[in-house]
């Protein structure tokens, strides 16, 4: 992967961001903010939608720089689409979620001097089910059940750790995962705009968007 560093990139469009993924009984959620900013002050927009689909059922977060991430969900879903014929060839079944997960992992890691930019790859898969990875700045990947990241996680830690518990519903797991959204946005400058949500299990997948002012509130504003 090509990419061409300037000293102004420094301080260029970041995602500010909250995102998320967490793994309910059957399928997994994944939901983002949509605020763009510019060194972290200024917000350059609110309708970046920042859960991209870079498979069926495979979908990835992102945070940091704006410009770094777009491109190494471009080079992935380029090199994915090639990983699915040889696995659609050889075995009539789509890619794992695992080597999504692992393509991202590759590319940030190869890449680690240049990027500021750090990812949640989750989907489903007919091997393994719902699954959930965490893809660092510098490369490491790793496997939770709920993660959370970008600039709001550091708000909504204690109320991941409280209220996640396995083997929720769906829609227990959907509301977990607006409602900590919610409280990231309502804390974090840089997160905001509205939630995008993606449900996926084997049926298949949901979007969901959660404007600003239907979002759940918790205080007496």
């Amino acid at each position: 992967m090509e990419r061409r560093c300037t000293g102004s990139e420094v301080k260029g469009v970041s995602t500010g961001t909250t995102i998320l993924a967490a793994i309910y009984d059957g399928g997994v959620v994944i939901g983002s903010d949509s605020r763009a900013s510019i060194g972290g002050e200024y917000v350059s927009s609110k309708t970046i939608n920042k859960v991209i689909q870079v498979h069926d059922r495979i979908f990835c977060c992102m945070s940091g720089s704006l410009a770094d991430a777009q491109a190494v969900t471009k080079a992935a879903k380029f090199q994915l689409s090639f990983h699915r014929f040889v696995h659609l060839f050889q075995m009539e079944r789509p890619p794992l979620v695992i080597a999504a997960a692992t393509i991202m992992k590759e590319l940030c890691y190869k890449n680690k001097e240049d990027l500021q930019a750090g990812f949640i790859t989750a989907g489903w898969d007919h091997r393994h089910g719902p699954q959930v990875y965490v893809v660092s700045l510098g490369g490491m990947l790793v496997s939770q059940p709920v993660t959370i990241g970008g600039s709001g996680s550091t708000y909504i830690y204690g109320y991941v750790d409280a209220k996640y518990k396995p083997n929720m519903s769906r829609e227990e797991c959907l509301q977990f995962a607006t409602n900590a959204l919610a409280l990231a946005m309502g804390r974090d400058n840089v997160s905001g705009g509205v939630a995008h949500l993606a449900v996926i299990s084997e049926t298949g997948v949901e979007h969901v968007v959660v404007p600003g002012n239907k979002l759940p509130r918790f205080n007496h504003e």
